[in-house]
């Protein structure tokens, strides 16, 4: 399970019980980008945001110690990294840029002062390449860490990418890893830490954001963030759209896919196939495109979307059959 209690780090010993609210603020504000749509920035009840064509894109998400990370994996810059790229990837999959976001912080009054730093540093490390500001939120005490992050996308002037525009004959692809964060996640729980690469998907995932607002310049029909796994979210999709999906299996791409997998399926006993199809959190695009269209770069084809017949729609076929949209829920195992 690793430690309960954060490990500090560096010279400053001080737990946040040793600094007043306002103080623990002004240790990490400095560390953080600030956006470059904010008109009012972190210092006032409320940040203050442009949306220039009229419109914004939100979304959040929530990492909760012991339950999406365990303190003994990684430090806290992982933590802050983890927590907004996957919000990033939620408004790229609208076709949208994300522009800001706003995190609230659950933090138990032992956690080093430097651990909150680093955290800082993990959430700017992972926005400002993007042009993304944390432009505000929220302290708390509490007994476990929680870091919720609300983001903000900005469309572009362009209509959303949504789950439901899916039609038969569409191409289906994906953009962005298959399997390498829940590899990492299996190397981590068995006590290893190589390969490294495959680790590091699962402490930093790298969704591929620009590819969002990319496909829905080249007309993706519909899109969503691949966080739960290739086949429960492929199953979202096609139950928004009222289709089946057809993946014959993983397009033409099986060894592509598979390749990064394999050592750490043979070390640990595992299935790399299975990591592929049900494994969350590599925060993937998953798109669907018009069979004219072309797909855009970085975009593997894994299959089609086929017309459904009344309870058909939402099923998901691999290899012509019927399977079973498997892959990460928080209440039900």
């Amino acid at each position: 399970m690793g430690s309960s209690e954060p490990a500090a780090r560096g010279a400053d010993s001080r737990t946040v019980a040793d600094l007043t609210e306002d103080e623990l603020i002004a240790s990490f504000l400095p560390l953080l980008p600030v956006g470059r749509h904010v008109l009012v920035p972190s210092g006032d009840d409320a940040a203050v945001v442009a949306a220039p064509d009229g419109r914004f894109c939100v979304s959040t998400d929530v990492l909760v110690q012991d339950h999406h990370f365990r303190l003994g994996w990684g430090d806290a810059a992982d933590v802050g990294w983890r927590a907004a790229m996957q919000n990033l990837a939620d408004v790229a999959a609208m076709g949208a840029r994300p522009t800001t976001v706003v995190v609230a912080l659950v933090l138990p009054r032992r956690t080093p002062v430097s651990w909150v730093q680093d955290l800082a540093r993990g959430l700017g490390e992972a926005c400002a390449p993007h042009g993304v500001g944390v432009d505000g939120g929220d302290l708390s005490a509490g007994e476990q860490i929680v870091v919720a992050v609300t983001v903000h996308g900005d469309l572009g002037g362009r209509h959303p990418v949504l789950r439901s525009g899916a039609r038969p004959g569409d191409v289906l692809a994906h953009c962005g890893d298959l399997g390498h964060a829940a590899a990492g996640l299996a190397l981590l729980t068995g006590g290893r830490h190589e390969p490294a690469e495959l680790v590091g998907r699962f402490l930093r995932p790298q969704p591929p954001l620009e590819a969002g607002p990319r496909a829905a310049r080249s007309g993706a029909t519909a899109m969503m963030d691949v966080s739960d796994g290739l086949l429960r979210d492929a199953g979202r999709l096609a139950r928004a759209s009222g289709v089946v999906l057809d993946l014959d299996p993983l397009g033409r791409s099986v060894p592509e896919v598979l390749a990064a997998l394999e050592p750490a399926a043979r070390t640990l006993g595992d299935d790399a196939t299975r990591w592929a199809l049900i494994g969350g959190e590599d925060h993937g695009m998953l798109a669907t495109f018009p069979p004219d269209a072309d797909v855009p770069a970085g975009f593997r084809v894994l299959g089609r979307v086929c017309h459904a017949d009344g309870a058909d729609a939402g099923a998901v076929l691999l290899q012509g059959r019927p399977v079973r949209t498997e892959g990460w829920d928080h209440f039900h195992r």
